[in-house]
């Protein structure tokens, strides 16, 4: 596991708020499908050297808020760049590979898909847009998608707060 106590190197000081371990729940919905409430957990980590280890587990929810089956994983990296511009590669276990572009202002990331790569068997996805905020302690994101014949609209929300 990468250890949080390592010197963070300079170029991740525009997203040293997101390291940590996140918890929390949103919402997901789409034309496709039935909109629910689900959990999550994200823990961002580095390892000294200048990029993010990034890695969010999903479940599905009942209107309990207990867990009923877990939905989506994402092993990624966050790769900051010069002039406050960023990179988000993102894999996922549904055979796709999103490569997102952005930019970084204080506790806020906005960015857009630059490439999708899916396998054969992989449910059609073109692009989406992603944005994470630090607001009032607590970690808020976004994602709109364009997948399966639709136009980019609202996919994903959900708000998390920061666990030991």
């Amino acid at each position: 596991m990468f250890n949080l106590d390592i010197d963070l190197p300079r170029d991740l000081a525009p997203l040293a708020w997101l390291i940590g371990r996140w918890e929390g729940a949103g919402v997901v919905g789409y034309p496709t499908i039935e909109s629910a409430n689900f959990g999550q957990e994200i823990e961002v980590s580095h390892d000294g050297r200048p990029f993010l280890r990034w890695e969010s587990r999903t479940w599905l929810l009942d209107e309990a808020g207990e867990k009923v089956r877990p939905l989506a994983t994402e092993l990624g990296f966050w790769r900051p760049l010069p002039d406050n511009e960023v990179e988000f590669l993102l894999t996922h276990p549904t055979g796709i590979v999103e490569m997102y572009v952005g930019t970084t202002s204080p506790a806020k990331i906005e960015l857009r898909t630059d490439g999708v790569m899916r396998s054969p068997h992989a449910k059609e996805y073109t692009s989406a847009a992603r944005m994470y905020g630090l607001v009032n302690s607590n970690l808020l994101w976004v994602m709109d998608m364009s997948a399966v014949g639709q136009p980019l609209q609202s996919h994903v929300s959900a708000e998390l707060k920061r666990v030991e």
